[in-house]
């Protein structure tokens, strides 16, 4: 401070000395051609003296700025020339303005971290404030919605009519809401109110609830099956054993002492026939009972990089033996569509539809099936249609449960097994009919 007050102080005793040497040159009118010289030196101490002492103000104006508008790259030099006192003051100004600096730097990587960590999650997450203004949606949310991108809640009018007033009504006290996006999804929706600065924001989580209903659905029907399997497989196996035994006894210790009874030969005959009857009924059961043991037995997929035309002309060649009369026809809407999936888990599912389309075309007059791939947002799609009969409203809800089946001789493990590889490959099957217009099954990856 001393070397600041020496700065002041000697600047004034200058300026007052000048003053008094050009009023006396003045006076005595003696060398005045000195006075235009004297005069700018004076003009340019009074300016220097100005600068001087103003100069703390300016750093200090400047560090309130940087501080208001956010602009930490400003630096101060630590100049000597104002002594150790000021360079302390502009060491104090650099050393606040680097801890703003890190404050910034570490608000901002907590903020990356928690988007990462937002978009990362599995269940969709978006918030909009009481005007309807999304400021946050994750990429799953806009995944389950279908849609690429969500400024405001009037954007979902287009897609889905319903679901901006749904969500504007929900309230953190209510309980999920249930939201029907197609016929592959049904979302959980449930909303939770905060109030940040006088702003209300609801924050909505979005959770598509079908994937784990089917898989739970899945793997009730499986543990059923096994118990079934196991009860039925012990009960039966003795049976048919035993049926053989007796038949064997019949045969063998029966058929000569008998020889002579007719009527005691005809019923041994027919006790024989009765046995026969019961072991190849038996043996039937259970060979249908160990059939069901692919139901709950299917490989995990061996994931491989798939070209889909490709597969889809593989599958048609496959197909065409068991469909000589139906014309079936390719259509994929890119020729580089790729899915990552188990081929012949893959080829098996589309050769169980068309075999399927192909029985249903029986009695239609121009049969026709239609094998089309298209990529639909961040989706592949792959569709089986027909022009058959279609199926009914009733029949179509229970389809895909095991066992359930509208044939004559079907087993009604087909599409239950298909739906079963989808889900291992992450996707989905879906099926859509309207009775006399056909029906359409869709492997959505």
């Amino acid at each position: 401070m001393n070397r600041f007050a020496f700065g002041i102080g000697w600047r004034i005793v200058s300026i007052v000395v000048l003053t008094g040497a050009m009023v006396t040159l003045y006076l005595h009118q003696s060398a005045l051609f000195w006075l235009v010289p004297l005069f700018v030196l004076l003009g340019t101490l009074c300016v220097n003296l100005y600068q001087y002492v103003t100069g703390l103000n300016r750093k200090l104006t400047r560090f309130l700025e940087s501080v208001r508008y956010s602009d930490f790259s400003v630096a101060f030099r630590a100049d000597s020339s104002f002594g150790p006192s000021f360079r302390n003051l502009n060491d104090q100004f650099n050393e606040v303005l680097d801890a703003f600096r890190q404050a910034r730097a570490e608000k901002e990587a907590n903020l990356h971290y928690v988007n990462t960590i937002v978009q990362h999650v599995s269940v969709g997450l978006l918030t909009f404030d009481a005007a309807g203004q999304v400021e946050l949606v994750n990429q799953t949310a806009l995944r389950l919605l279908g849609i690429y991108r969500l400024r405001t809640l009037s954007d979902l009018s287009a897609t889905h009519p319903d679901l901006a007033d749904l969500l504007r009504s929900a309230t953190s006290a209510s309980a999920p809401v249930l939201y029907q996006t197609g016929t592959d999804g049904e979302l959980s929706i449930r909303c939770t109110a905060v109030r940040l600065r006088g702003r209300l924001v609801t924050v909505a989580s979005l959770q598509n609830i079908r994937t784990e209903l089917q898989q739970r659905e899945l793997e009730a029907w499986q543990n059923l099956t096994k118990v079934l399997r196991h009860e039925i497989m012990n009960s039966i196996t003795p049976i048919v054993s035993l049926a053989g035994t007796m038949r064997d006894i019949v045969e063998t210790d029966l058929a000569l002492p008998v020889a002579h009874d007719r009527q005691l030969t005809e019923s041994v005959n027919d006790l024989r026939d009765a046995l026969s009857t019961i072991e190849q009924r038996g043996a039937g059961i259970m060979q249908f009972v160990d059939a069901y043991r692919h139901f709950t037995a299917i490989p995990q997929p061996v994931f491989a990089d798939v070209r889909v035309d490709q597969l889809l002309r593989h599958v048609t060649q496959l197909a065409q033996p068991h469909a000589q009369r139906h014309q079936i026809t390719i259509t994929t809407t890119s020729p580089n569509l790729a899915i990552r999936a188990d081929e012949s888990q893959i080829e098996m599912v589309l050769l169980n539809l068309l075999k399927n389309a192909v029985e249903s075309l029986e009695n239609t007059p121009s049969p026709a099936i239609q094998l089309e791939a298209s990529g639909e947002g961040p989706n592949v799609i792959i569709r089986v249609t027909d022009n058959g009969p279609g199926i009914e409203p009733e029949a179509l809800e229970q389809i895909f449960i095991p066992f359930y089946t509208t044939k004559k001789t079907g087993s009604g493990i087909g599409l239950s097994l298909s739906r079963q590889i989808m889900q291992l490959h992450g996707g989905q099957l879906t099926a859509e009919s309207e009775p006399g217009l056909g029906s359409t099954f869709s492997l959505v990856f």
